[in-house]
């Protein structure tokens, strides 16, 4: 159990250093007015992630509480609120990312073409609504959870180290689980279409390449680049909700709690927060060109000195 608490020390540190790195960079790049408005729903995803970190359990958040003297209940309260809402988003914006880019490379002749421009503007107005929206939806949980006390311990079930949810009868927690899942599923059906719809545009363009032989002007689109990122941050995220959902919706529905199991969940979920900024980290040349600028602004300074 130790080595296991220990890989997700590990895996969280490296989630939470790759997160800010990027964020950092995402913010330079709007101060410098060189942002894209899909930058706008990146930095967003950035910062949810690195909020997920923050608020996963026994670590980070958890121990600045501690350290405040902060009671128990409220902690548990705030911590497993504020995590919820994040994960909420996580799979909002993921989503959003995946609709917008596939509304960005519709062709003029496509029915999705005449929402490119009104989303472009609305973008920020969408984004607030979501969040709006997440932060409504998880607030149902703030009744169902709190400290872990020794009464009536076998009704209680643990999600963190002392934070349990209240036991609920199976009417509620079937309401509460088919909420969720209707949320969820709804998403993850739209990005699955929209991802379809991206492979077939990239599919149609490199054939249309390949007839006028220009395939090395394909492989340079940065439209294509940002196409495949998404694509990639899709297929991670929908392969590793499934894996998630059905440990919840076991633990949740049996009502049963399994310290190993728990934290192996805490592991899969956090994979993609982890894997996701590594991953647009290496395929965004603008984040390379402003590591560089960044570099010789450094050097002029000690020139100067």
């Amino acid at each position: 159990m130790s080595s296991l608490q220990n890989i997700l020390y590990f895996q969280g540190g490296l989630g939470v250093l790759a997160n800010m790195f990027l964020i950092i960079i995402y913010t330079c790049i709007i101060l410098d007015h060189r942002y894209k408005p899909i930058d706008l729903i990146s930095c967003q995803l950035t910062f949810i992630h690195i909020m997920m970190f923050l608020t996963a359990g026994e670590i980070w958040l958890a121990d600045i509480f501690e350290l405040l003297n902060v009671k128990n209940d409220f902690k548990c309260k705030a911590t497993f609120y504020i995590h919820r809402v994040m994960r909420g988003l996580s799979i909002c914006i993921t989503c959003l990312l995946s609709v917008f880019q596939a509304v960005s490379i519709s062709p003029s002749t496509s029915v999705l073409a005449k929402y490119k421009y009104k989303l472009k503007k609305h973008i920020i107005n969408v984004s607030l609504y979501i969040w709006s929206f997440n932060l409504s939806f998880s607030s149902r949980w703030i009744f169902y959870v709190g400290g872990f006390t020794n009464v009536s311990e076998d009704s209680q079930m643990k999600v963190f180290k002392s934070c349990s949810l209240f036991p609920m009868n199976y009417i509620i927690r079937g309401f509460l689980l088919t909420v969720t899942t209707s949320r969820d599923v709804f998403l993850v059906g739209v990005m699955l279409t929209t991802s379809t719809y991206m492979v077939i545009l990239l599919f149609r363009h490199q054939r249309q390449c390949k007839h006028l032989h220009s395939v090395s002007h394909l492989r340079a689109s940065p439209e294509k680049r940002a196409t495949q990122t998404i694509l990639l941050l899709v297929v991670f995220f929908v392969a590793i909700y499934w894996v998630d959902f059905i440990i919840s919706c076991t633990s949740f529905l049996l009502w049963m709690y399994n310290p190993v199991i728990l934290t192996v969940q805490k592991f899969v979920m956090n994979i993609y927060p982890t894997i996701t900024p590594l991953v647009q980290i290496s395929s965004d040349n603008r984040i390379i060109n402003v590591l560089k600028n960044l570099w010789s602004k450094r050097h002029q300074i000690f020139k100067k000195r």
